[in-house]
């Protein structure tokens, strides 16, 4: 790998990791609904407008229903339940949640494409878990809020069910398309519910910048970040990106939130990092 890649790579993990930062500003404030819509439409018309210019035609007649689908399972729903689970959750937590995702989408393949889950595969899953068990454990507090860190898992599962979801009816997808596509339908599907869970209170600036960060910086530039990697490394190696997210979660949630870091977090982490080695490197 290049330095330029590898810079790349650690960008967009710091970026990505950042996101739950946002997230745990915004929606106490937002509600979960208009934080995920937010989050979306900002990215959705940024990347609208950035292709046009660019002369991009992400062939809307063709794609649209893939657009739509992906969308709600990879933005639209996920996005809805980590700003859920951001009501209760460290933004260290809800990243290490997060790396269970490519644990989750070996599961899917396996189920819905009939991938063989091979020794090491298995292996990989059982050790995730065992660090998502550890992080979550009585005693240290997560035992509270079980409705959030089951929310944090059917988003990572999400990410996991879309990947099957593109290897298998929608492989021949534009990437760029996919990522603006998703994000405008995920935003526009998004609007009828936001007043099920309307704002808590007017956002200070603060909230604000942390909205358009989540919407400009962690997707629209991240997007961009990210297809330019699988362009340069490829899918497999632009997936290594899941290894670091959760060390740069914890890290800024501990600077900026003033969360603490305890030993089993670490641990855990630990264990769900090397499980997502396993899988993805099987």
């Amino acid at each position: 790998m290049r330095r330029a890649d590898t810079a790349r790579l650690v960008l967009l993990a710091a970026i990505w990791g950042a996101s739950f930062l946002f997230v745990r500003i915004t929606a106490p404030v937002l509600g979960p609904v208009l934080t995920a819509e937010l989050r979306t439409l900002i990215a959705g018309i940024a990347l609208a407008v950035y292709f046009a210019f660019a002369g991009f035609d992400p062939e809307w007649r063709r794609w649209g229903r893939h657009y739509v689908v992906v969308g709600i399972l990879s933005s639209a729903v996920p996005f809805l339940l980590w700003a859920y689970a951001a009501l209760s959750l460290t933004a260290g937590l809800l990243s290490v949640l997060n790396a269970t995702a490519p644990m989750w989408g070996a599961l899917c393949s396996a189920l819905l494409l009939r991938e063989r889950l091979n020794a090491r595969r298995i292996l990989g899953l059982v050790i995730g878990m065992a660090g998502v068990a550890l992080v979550t454990r009585p005693g240290t507090g997560s035992e509270l809020y079980y409705p959030a860190i089951v929310a944090a898992l059917v988003a990572a599962f999400c990410y996991g069910l879309v990947a099957a979801y593109l290897k298998r009816w929608a492989r021949g997808a534009p990437s760029r398309g996919m990522a603006v596509g998703s994000q405008l339908a995920a935003g526009i599907l998004l609007i009828p519910f936001i007043a099920l869970w309307p704002p808590a209170a007017v956002p200070t600036p603060g909230v604000a910048a942390s909205i358009l960060a989540l919407g400009l910086v962690c997707g629209a530039i991240a997007y961009l970040l990210y297809f330019r990697l699988i362009a340069d490394i490829g899918a497999t190696g632009a997936l290594t990106v899941t290894y670091l997210i959760p060390v740069f979660g914890v890290l800024w949630g501990a600077l900026f939130l003033g969360e603490a870091v305890s030993a089993l977090m670490l641990v855990g982490a630990a264990l769900v990092i090397l499980g997502t080695v396993f899988v993805l490197r099987s």
